[in-house]
């Protein structure tokens, strides 16, 4: 089942409607969705599809020679001494191709930090393919890979020898909240919710679900037994992607503890706050720790705080990893019951919640069903002068093109106090300075009462949203 990705399928599809030379660079996150991307793109279309593997530069060539030989159609497979002449092959193929006017070479490099990683010069090579070869054919090269700090400064990076060949980057995110819930259909908006909280929006992880089981026993079998293929997922990501694993684990079991601040982070690990913008810098660029700001605060705003920005890493970090002793002992099942009932799960889930509240503002915003177009989003935080007291919004966002600003509260309860919940969100109008118009949306688990709606109902300014209408999306 293939999900979403439209806006990411079109542009491929463009660069291979054209007749130059194109090269995208894809990357992201493992279990982002890459390689199904990458299928779904080339259903249809021939291509030279090959993947590197963890392996010596010879067996890369080999079996780089191999993928040569199927797509050309040769029997017997071919052979290259080095890089160099297989590379000068495709070059002169692409070439005759072109004169042919035979249509697209496409030529597929998966997880190319691999290979690169076994023959270093390997991205000299294809610069020189490219600039003295490739750039004259109509040919389309996809350089994909996982190792996001490698694929951003080998392939990207200003120092690299592919520095400015390639025509488009693909940067793959994990899914929001509403395709996320295209694996799950059928299910209440209030389940959604939960899931979203605890798996985020990787496609992997989604795959995983089985419909016929419930909530607690999906997280059950996944991630709270010995045998559950998430178990160590966060773990074997950190020890593929980083060097030194152990810190950048700590790093975020002390997040998760309520160490929002690099000095609270390092005092909790044991490490001088001077050498932890190394490492936090490294789990910003993997969108796992994100750091946020009051909204229209400067970057350099004192008030900042770091939090876990993917949500299956915030909750494994939240509720698995403090209870791996259990697990490991084959209690997984009851801690896994316990934890999806419990007061703190509920609070966690309430806190993802606002971050589907803002996601919602987003789509709602582009799709022109709210008047405004988000420009600036966030939440805020501060002191409130009328009230003489510290407070803060869910979800802030900006056009600021009109000079309209939306301020939205979040309730994740089963009963809200609907008058206190409209008046306290008024009183913390005009917090946020230079816009003219103030748009308040609220959010809630359960519609709110109709007395409620019929009472703002000729107020455009005035928006209520409940979980089901949110997911109400198609």
């Amino acid at each position: 089942m293939f999900i979403g990705r439209q806006e990411e399928l079109q542009s491929l599809e463009a660069m291979y409607a054209s007749t130059r030379f194109e090269m995208m660079v894809l990357y992201g996150r493992r279990r982002v969705g890459k390689t199904s991307l990458i299928d779904r793109f080339l259903s249809g279309k021939k291509a030279l599809y090959f993947t590197a593997r963890q392996q010596s530069s010879r067996l890369v060539l080999q079996a780089f020679c191999t993928a040569i030989s199927e797509y050309y159609g040769f029997s017997t497979p071919l052979t290259f001494d080095n890089w160099d002449n297989a590379i000068n092959f495709l070059v002169e193929n692409a070439k005759k191709n072109s004169e042919a006017g035979d249509g697209k070479t496409v030529i597929v490099f998966d997880e190319f930090p691999y290979a690169a990683e076994a023959e270093p010069g390997l991205p000299s090579m294809l610069q020189i393919a490219i600039d003295h070869g490739f750039n004259s054919t109509n040919t389309m090269i996809i350089l994909s890979g996982s190792n996001q700090g490698f694929m951003e400064r080998e392939v990207l990076g200003s120092k690299s020898p592919l520095y400015g060949r390639r025509t488009g980057q693909l940067n793959l995110q994990p899914f929001d909240c509403f395709d996320a819930a295209r694996f799950l259909d059928g299910h209440p908006a209030e389940e959604l919710v939960k899931y979203y909280a605890t798996f985020g929006g990787t496609p992997y992880y989604l795959a995983q679900l089985r419909p016929g089981l419930s909530y607690e026993q999906n997280i059950a079998n996944l991630c709270f037994s010995k045998t559950g293929i998430l178990y160590e997922e966060p773990l074997m990501l950190l020890r593929e992607e980083l060097k030194s694993p152990a810190i950048y684990d700590s790093i975020l079991q002390a997040i998760s503890n309520g160490c929002n601040t690099p000095k609270t982070i390092a005092d909790r690990i044991g490490m001088e706050t001077t050498s932890l913008p190394f490492y936090l810098k490294t789990l910003e660029g993997l969108r796992l720790v994100e750091r946020i700001i009051p909204f229209g605060d400067k970057p350099t705003s004192r008030k900042s705080r770091l939090r876990i920005k993917d949500p299956f890493f915030a909750y494994w970090y939240r509720f698995v990893a403090p209870n791996v002793t259990f697990i490991e002992t084959g209690s997984g099942g009851m801690i896994a019951k316990r934890v999806a009932n419990s007061e703190p799960f509920t609070t966690y889930v309430g806190q993802q919640f606002e971050n589907i509240c803002l996601q919602w503002v987003l789509r709602a915003g582009r799709d022109e069903r709210i008047p405004l177009l988000p420009v600036q989003t966030g939440k805020w935080w501060g002191n409130n002068p009328l009230k003489r007291e510290e407070t803060d919004i869910d979800v802030v966002a900006a056009d600021t093109f009109d000079r309209k600003l939306l301020l939205g509260e979040c309730k994740w309860r089963n009963h809200v106090n609907e008058t206190d919940m409209i008046e306290s969100l008024r009183e913390r109008i005009g917090l946020i300075r230079g816009y003219k118009e103030t748009l308040l949306a609220f959010f809630t688990k359960n519609p709110v009462h109709e007395a409620t709606r019929e009472k703002y109902a000729n107020d455009p300014g005035t928006m209520f949203i409940s979980a089901d209408e949110m997911f109400d999306i198609e």
